[in-house]
């Protein structure tokens, strides 16, 4: 058996006095106390980087079943703040976690490049009204900068992935995908061309779909206004009286002033009743059930002289409230029916002006009115049209009071309120946003017909949508509702946008009809291979005789328009589990079935890019892109406040790494439940610390307690290990399953929280507690020692493997020191053993009773009789079952409680004596021993420190 070395003596020859210390076998590694992280992390990624570690691991996985979590595009435009870190981290985690499961886990990251924010963000460095030629390569440039920007940033992180190719949709070989992948949803029957109100964003300058729309609140003047009867004997009639002695006014309500100029006709619901009403500013007409509490609001006293069904009074005429003020305004209104004029609130008369409502526009239509009918004043800007009577030139907006004082000026206002009301906004610009009719291009959700139809879907695109959704896993669960409930309640998708730096529709219009050219599926492919050459840019300086000449059509190229809107940006990242997983990365993604295992997003993502890209994977495929669906909340602060400049709350994960180190940030998205709401400031954050400062201190003594051991000659087989190492194990492996089923969720909080427990109580307050006498004191070689490090070896390859998709910089830092291959990421999880039950339960049991006895001796150390718990002597009294546990420990029983001596007697119930020693300190061991000095050579020494040193060893059975 090995010996530790021979004491030294002082330099001193008269007090010639030995150094035990120097026979301990104290811990030694050089992973350092100290993170450091600030300026240790980015060395590891440019490590990683210069290595091409994502390469390795690929070529690690070559063969091995795919995981494919497909990554949500950011916006290519500006820096990255804290909610983007918690998507890339979590995505991270989660393919981590895989790769270490021996799945070939990639990631690929990527960019939403189009759109409206660059030509925003263009527009302010360089001016409005650019060429389009110019706006494309400027905005082209841009992006690129904002993307390297943002991939520093991201790979600062600790974010693995395929840097050296990652997905742009602005990537040429992406661009033709797209449109690819339009003409597959076209010749599927969903796309068609139409008049229709569509959200319309001023500042945007172009249509929107629900995704890009958010509710907030809206200030609005209300207004009670009267509309003449042009046709007072149908009138009468209708209501079953002799005549009217008074004009009639059939009265609306409605918080949209603006559209009134525009109204074109009255809905009514024909199932509802409708009265008469004689007051002293005329007959009105108004629900029945409505008629006391609109006469209060219009402070006038009425008579109800009859009442009728609405159907009675369809298709009767009246004038606009603007009639006799200018000729603009001399047309009437017909009555049309409509369930959707309702008695909840108002007068229970809808007023329609069917360029600015969904449900007016449908009336009127089925009504007989024809697209060119409709009238459109308010021009993309926001303003109506030069030439419109009384307000041309007026921002719709601005033109609200004007409208009113024009309207009590006529007579036709019976009352105007202010009230705060939920108003749909602009995503990204936060403005109120309207309705407005434009000739736009749609998907279809629902039965109709579509252009040039090739292979017609079975079903219709929200009910492959809804089914597809039954398929879907969601994590969290609820996530499923919200999504399905959008796609049973959305109108078609409007997916044109009349802005230059995009994907084209590419599309040759008949200029007087306005139908496409019959030859477009062939100039579909013409864009798409000319853009795949060069680019949109290409395709933007093809002029229409440049087309027709390339599809070998002689017409006269004056007969054609060539279309300039776009696809909206929802298409190109709707659209990227085939432009990217199939086209730009074959391979990425799996070949049959969802593409992705998992798309991962805030939740606000169920209107967005969940959306776009279960609407376009139906419509192209008749199935979900996904197997799973995972949201995370929001950034706020410590007080739940969302983060603002004007708060002062923001937290740059930028700031962070510089001064505690991105793996804080990761340590922090790891333990925080990512289902809600994701806190974060100073006061969280240095809790973070601490918690990394005990997963770090528990590392670094695992690792400087086995830096002399090797596995090949040093490991104890399982069966000759001591008890408590076998139980330690147990523990690992128990505690192992339970992380990965977590993994297997993709939940991250429950694992740093048990880990946490792990280190601080499973292994610091008990069994590196108890080890670090056998560990210290024992022969370097020795089977006790060995059996501890072997299991120790054990631990800390489990542990590394846990904490390394969360703590990815400190693993591998500890990898190079522990490892034997190039990264910890080329590993697998460990095969532990699996538990024995029996041994769980018996040393939990055994714990429990150790907790005990550490409260007695706690309560000698505040009366100040003992230090350590080795000054005290322990006297156990113990029930039958007890007894036979602790008995087992035989001479170990004193290691485990950590005491200098141990007595068990049997006993009725479990009594615990403690005592302070009162022999004499072990300089060695510091156990206090009757044998102390028993060896004239080593007078401080106790027998078990001259064995250890000098003869046969301490026999250790169980600790």
């Amino acid at each position: 058996m090995s010996k530790p070395a021979k004491p030294s003596t002082s330099s001193d020859p008269a007090s010639a006095k030995p150094d035990y210390r120097s026979t301990l076998n104290l811990p030694d590694t050089p992973f350092p106390m100290r993170g450091d992280l600030p300026k240790r992390e980015p060395a590891w990624v440019k490590e990683w980087e210069e290595k091409r570690l994502y390469r390795k691991l690929r070529y690690a996985r070559l063969g091995a079943p795919k995981f494919v979590l497909h990554d949500g595009p950011p916006y290519a435009n500006g820096q990255i703040h804290i909610g983007h870190a918690v998507n890339k981290i979590l995505k991270d985690m989660i393919v981590k976690a895989r790769q270490l499961k021996g799945l070939d886990a990639q990631y690929i990251p990527g960019w939403d490049c189009h759109g409206l924010p660059i030509e925003n963000a263009i527009e302010k460095l360089h001016g409005r009204n650019l060429p389009r030629d110019a706006m494309q390569a400027k905005s082209r440039a841009f992006a690129t900068e904002q993307i390297a920007l943002q991939m520093a940033d991201f790979k600062r992180l600790g974010v693995l992935g395929q840097w050296d190719h990652p997905y742009k949709t602005m990537d040429f070989v992406n661009e033709a995908a797209e449109i690819r992948a339009f003409k597959r949803v076209m010749e599927r029957g969903f796309v068609y061309r139409g008049l229709k109100p569509v959200y319309w964003c001023f500042d945007c300058g172009s249509s929107l779909a629900e995704f890009e729309i958010e509710y907030q609140d809206k200030k609005s003047t209300t207004l009670d206004v009267g509309f003449e009867c042009a046709e007072p004997d149908k009138l009468a009639a209708a209501f079953g009286v002799p005549a009217l002695t008074q004009p009639a006014y059939a009265v609306i309500w409605t918080t949209t002033a603006w559209t009134i100029p525009a109204n074109q006709a009255l809905n009514l619901n024909p199932e509802l009743d409708y009265a008469l009403v004689q007051t002293q500013r005329g007959l009105l007409v108004l629900a029945a059930s409505l008629v006391e509490q609109c006469l209060a609001r219009y402070e006038l006293s009425g008579q109800v002289l009859a009442t009728v069904r609405g159907e009675k009074l369809g298709l009767i005429q009246f004038k606009h409230p603007l009639y006799d003020v200018d000729a603009g305004y001399r047309r009437l209104s017909p009555v049309y029916l409509a369930d959707y004029a309702t008695a909840e609130d108002g007068t229970g008369i809808v007023h329609s002006a069917p360029a600015y409502g969904v449900e007016d526009f449908n009336s009127c239509v089925a009504h007989g009115m024809k697209y060119e009918d409709i009238l459109n004043p308010v021009q993309g800007n926001g303003s109506y049209a030069a030439d419109f009577a009384l307000f041309g030139g007026l921002n719709i907006w601005k033109a609200v009071p004007i409208i009113i004082d024009a309207l009590r000026s006529a007579g036709r206002l019976f009352a105007t309120h202010e009230i705060t009301h939920s108003y749909p906004h602009c995503w990204r610009h936060k403005t109120p946003v309207i309705y407005r009719a434009a000739a736009q291009w749609f998907v279809r959700m629902d039965e109709g017909e579509g252009i040039f139809t090739k292979d017609k879907a079975p079903q219709t695109l929200r009910q492959m949508a809804l089914a597809a959704i039954e398929q879907t896993h969601f994590y969290p669960e609820n996530g499923k509702a919200r999504l399905r409930d959008m796609i049973a309640n959305r109108p078609d998708w409007c997916i044109s946008r009349q802005r230059s730096w995009g994907v084209p529709l590419p599309f040759l219009l008949d200029v007087d009809s306005g139908e496409p050219h019959p030859r477009t599926p062939q100039i579909i492919d013409l864009a798409a291979d000319v853009v795949e050459d060069g680019g949109i840019e290409a395709w933007s300086k093809l002029s229409v005789a440049d087309i027709l000449q390339r599809i070998g059509d002689k017409s006269d190229p004056a007969r054609w328009s060539k279309s300039n809107d776009i696809l909206e940006v929802w298409f190109d990242s709707g659209t990227t589990h085939t432009t990217v997983l199939k086209v730009s990365h074959p391979g990425a993604g799996h070949e049959n079935g969802p593409e992705a295992d998992l798309y991962l997003e805030g939740h606000d993502q169920h209107r967005g890019w969940f959306h776009s890209s279960l609407l376009t994977a139906c419509a192209m495929y008749g199935r979900a892109p996904y197997l799973g669906l995972l949201t995370h909340g929001f950034t706020v602060d410590g007080q739940g406040r969302k983060m603002s400049k004007s708060l002062g709350n923001i937290v740059a994960p930028q700031t962070i790494s510089e001064k505690l180190g991105a793996e804080i940030i990761r340590l922090w998205c790891a333990a925080t439940d990512y289902s809600g709401d994701l806190g974060i400031d100073d006061k969280i954050l240095a809790r973070v610390v601490d918690a990394y400062r005990r997963i770090r201190n528990t590392l670094r003594f695992l690792l400087a307690n086995v830096s002399d051991f090797d596995l090949a000659t040093d490991a104890v087989p399982d069966e000759e290990l001591l008890e408590i190492d076998r139980y330690a194990l147990a523990r690992a492996a128990e505690l192992q399953a339970d992380f990965l089923a977590h993994y297997e969720k993709y939940e991250f909080h429950p694992v740093v929280a048990k880990l946490q427990v792990y280190c601080s109580e499973d292994l610091g307050a008990f069994y590196l507690d108890v080890l670090k006498d056998r560990l210290y004191t024992t022969a370097p070689k020795s089977h006790a020692r060995r059996s501890a490090q072997t299991a120790l070896h054990q631990i800390t390859h489990a542990m590394l493997r846990w904490m390394a998709p969360f703590l990815s910089f400190t693993a591998e830092e500890a990898w190079k020191v522990f490892g034997d291959s190039e990264s910890i990421f080329l590993e697998t999880y460990s095969s532990l053993r699996a538990p024995d039950g029996a041994l769980l339960a018996k040393w939990a049991r055994i714990r429990a009773i150790r907790d005990l006895v550490n409260k007695e001796i706690e309560a000698l150390r505040t009366a100040g009789q003992v230090g350590s718990s080795l000054q005290a002597t322990l006297r156990l009294t113990a029930a039958a079952d007890d007894h036979a546990l602790l008995a087992s420990l035989g001479d170990d029983l004193k290691f485990v409680f950590i005491t200098s001596s141990a007595e068990l007697v049997p006993g009725d119930t479990l009594q615990i004596e403690v005592h302070p020693s009162t022999d004499a300190k072990c300089e060695r061991c510091w156990h206090y021993r009757a044998d102390v000095g028993h060896d004239p050579d080593h007078p401080t020494l106790c027998g078990r420190c001259t064995s250890n040193l000098f003869g046969a060893g301490e026999p250790r059975k169980v600790a």
